[in-house]
């Protein structure tokens, strides 16, 4: 009767902490830990150095070909890492007839290397036969700086007819450099993204009568801290409010915000006095702000001088997210077109460090605002969230905890590691009450027997 009583002790004990385990697993704070919003792969690396553009996690690395007859098949939705020199590459593309498609290319010269406003970038989608599809090529060109430059191509649906059909298409990426400008070859990021075709019958096909607001209106609340990533991949995310950063001469700082269906963005940034080597300087292009589609297309930027004391840029604010943006003929609302991450990009220009302390970080304030929606979404034949695009409940959290996209994607990994060892622990004191359920019960009859 002693083991008996001992072994339903040690049944309930583990039972009971097989349950707490797989509750704790459940309770806020303890699913899983959620990175702090302090320095990223966006910080300064060893010695000071600026920290070098992060690539895509899980990038393949591919060759372009000098012509279509032995270019490398590039995939929706699977990055690519590539060299490009000046001149130009092929990709080949296996398109369907129900899909619009994307083809960025991001462009990442080293730090200190030469490059001048002639400089720049291209990317074209063309048909087998070598026609380019409406709005093509997608452009970027270089200020002063060497920062990361973005260009997309595009193949648009409902625009022209040789452009509609399936089958095999090519991305032309060329970039073009002054004779002065440095000609060595450098790292160039590829994605291919595809927005599914929407619903038959539902998409509007009229561009609606909407231009860019003058001048949002942007909080004044404390800042809070939120240092900003080296590109597109590695982008904090922020949402409404005001932000506080740290930026050096040269420096280029990514930030991402979840935008959905009817809402707008506005966007101010400001840098403060620095810490000066010379009595008097100037940067034509000290500050520049750049907001990008979450295909990777230039939406707006703006740039200002700065002199080491004070200086701000603020975009005007966004037209409402829209299906329709996309037949605009305003350059700033066309490709405002679809919900998903909306990337800003602040850059503090070089040659504010020929009169400043080039290792003493300029302090930067980012004020976000959203207003309007999040408005009905239009009725598309596939989910967004596989292609890359909308917004949904994981990418507000993720604004809220100010995650970049690795983190994120952790924190789910983590989330669902928890729920499996929750399930286990349910699981295995379930059991274990089972067999107490037994040992109880052959007690009882023995009791009972004689």
């Amino acid at each position: 009767m002693d083991r008996v009583r001992q072994a339903r002790r040690t049944a309930l004990a583990t039972g009971a902490a097989l349950g707490l385990l797989a509750w704790s697993a459940w309770l806020p704070g303890t699913a899983y830990a959620i990175p702090a919003a302090g320095p990223s792969a966006g910080a300064s690396g060893p010695g000071g150095a600026l920290a070098e553009y992060r690539p895509a996690d899980g990038a393949k690395p591919v060759r372009g070909a000098p012509s279509t007859a032995d270019a490398p098949l590039l995939e929706a939705g699977t990055p690519y890492e590539d060299t490009l020199a000046p001149g130009e590459r092929v990709y080949r593309l296996g398109l369907d007839d129900a899909s619009t498609v994307y083809v960025s290319a991001v462009l990442r010269p080293p730090a200190g290397a030469g490059v001048g406003h002639g400089d720049g970038l291209e990317v074209e989608v063309m048909t087998s036969g070598g026609r380019a599809c409406p709005r093509n090529p997608g452009r970027a060109s270089f200020g002063y700086d060497p920062v990361p430059l973005g260009a997309v191509g595009q193949r648009r649906l409902a625009e022209d007819a040789e452009c509609q059909g399936a089958g095999t298409y090519y991305a032309k990426v060329t970039r073009t450099a002054g004779k002065d400008s440095d000609r060595a070859a450098w790292p160039v990021e590829l994605l291919v993204m595809r927005e599914p075709a929407p619903a038959a019958g539902t998409a509007p096909a009229a561009a609606p009568s909407v231009r860019p607001s003058a001048s949002p209106s942007l909080p004044g609340t404390d800042p809070v801290a939120r240092t900003g990533g080296t590109g597109f991949n590695d982008a904090r995310a922020v949402g409404p409010g005001v932000w506080r950063d740290d930026l050096r001469p040269g420096q280029t700082r990514f930030y991402r915000v979840p935008l959905d269906w009817g809402q707008q963005l506005g966007i101010g940034a400001e840098v403060a006095k620095a810490r000066m080597t010379k009595d008097y300087g100037s940067a034509s292009d000290g500050l520049t702000v750049a907001l990008y589609s979450p295909y990777r297309g230039l939406v707006d930027a703006e740039g200002t001088p700065y002199d080491g004391k004070q200086a701000a840029v603020t975009l005007p604010k966004t037209a409402p997210v829209a299906y329709e943006n996309r037949f605009s003929g305003v350059p700033e609302v066309e490709p405002v077109r679809v919900a998903g991450w909306y990337y800003v990009a602040v850059t503090l220009g070089g040659k504010v460090g020929e009169f400043t302390e080039d290792a003493t970080p300029v302090p930067l304030t980012l004020r976000m605002d959203v207003a309007g929606g999040p408005a009905r979404a239009p009725a598309y034949e596939e989910g967004l969230a596989a292609a890359g695009f909308g917004v949904g409940a994981a990418d507000r959290a993720a604004a809220k905890e100010g995650l970049t996209a690795p983190e994120a994607a952790a924190a789910r990994d983590d989330a669902s590691a928890m729920r499996v060892v929750a399930a286990a622990g349910f699981g295995a004191g379930a059991v274990l009450l089972l067999v107490l359920g037994g040992w109880t019960l052959l007690a009882r009859r023995g009791r009972a027997a004689p």
